[in-house]
């Protein structure tokens, strides 16, 4: 059992706290029994788990044994030390940082591509790949300027949609226009000069690749100038704007109904 907080394995994990120390490593951690479950069930490249007490985690302490993945029991004062949050539940584990790349991405003739555009907030980014997922979108390419997939919140919010997504991380607007008019996929851009994607004149053409973004400021001017389609979400009694979160998924199920996936 560890019981120190100064062991360098604590240092080491809580070292993945901030980006830099997961890049450093390669490595990122997620706390919480449902969380480190889904990643053992979506065979995550699981590298070490802590545990505080077995009590309630017997079967996934068991089964990760058995994938001979190293089980480290720790202490409370530790515990709280390597987690990211003021509660702790209990169970962590770090591992290894995956990245798809163009290669993986496949498009076919009704491929939905969601493109997040410098999105801030690690809630909205973890909704949103959870909200993507249950739309049964599951390619997602983030730019340069979106906070980091494994940032602790994302991981949190998107309640394990993350270990189920082929996730493309720090590609420019330009890398990404480029490689929609290789695969021949429509850019398509949420605005509020787009036309409404509710109306049935609205015909979207696929492939598409919808882009969402930044909660203050829009998508880049890049993706604004190199659409080619633009909608936007009807909005009434003077709200100027709907949180990132909420316009994707409204664009994704309106985008699926459409598309007689509903």
């Amino acid at each position: 059992m560890i019981t120190s907080v100064q062991n360098d394995l604590v240092k080491y994990v809580t070292s993945l706290h901030k980006n830099k120390g997961r890049r450093k490593n390669g490595e990122y951690l997620i706390e919480g029994k449902r969380l480190v479950k889904e990643a053992f069930l979506r065979q995550a490249p699981i590298t070490r788990i802590f545990y505080k007490e077995a009590e309630g985690l017997g079967d996934l302490l068991r089964a990760a044994a058995e994938a001979n993945i190293p089980i480290i029991e720790v202490s409370e004062t530790v515990i709280r030390k390597m987690s990211s949050t003021e509660e702790p539940q209990g169970i962590l584990a770090t591992v290894k940082m995956t990245f798809a790349g163009w290669d993986d991405v496949v498009v076919n003739k009704d491929t939905i591509l969601l493109v997040l555009d410098n999105i801030q907030d690690p809630g909205n980014l973890g909704t949103i790949l959870r909200t993507a997922l249950a739309a049964d979108v599951r390619q997602i390419i983030l730019t340069n300027g979106t906070v980091d997939v494994y940032n602790p919140k994302v991981l949190r919010s998107s309640m394990g949609a993350v270990f189920s997504t082929r996730v493309l991380t720090d590609k420019s607007p330009e890398q990404i226009v480029n490689f929609c008019n290789e695969v021949k996929c429509t850019l398509a851009v949420s605005t509020m000069e787009g036309d409404s994607i509710f109306n049935p004149k609205a015909c979207p053409n696929y492939p598409l690749a919808l882009v969402i973004g930044n909660e203050a400021f829009g998508p880049s001017t890049y993706f604004l100038e190199m659409a080619q389609e633009k909608y936007s979400i009807p909005m009434f009694n003077n709200v100027e704007s709907l949180n990132a979160a909420m316009a994707a998924g409204i664009f994704l199920y309106e985008l699926r109904r459409q598309a007689g996936f509903l």
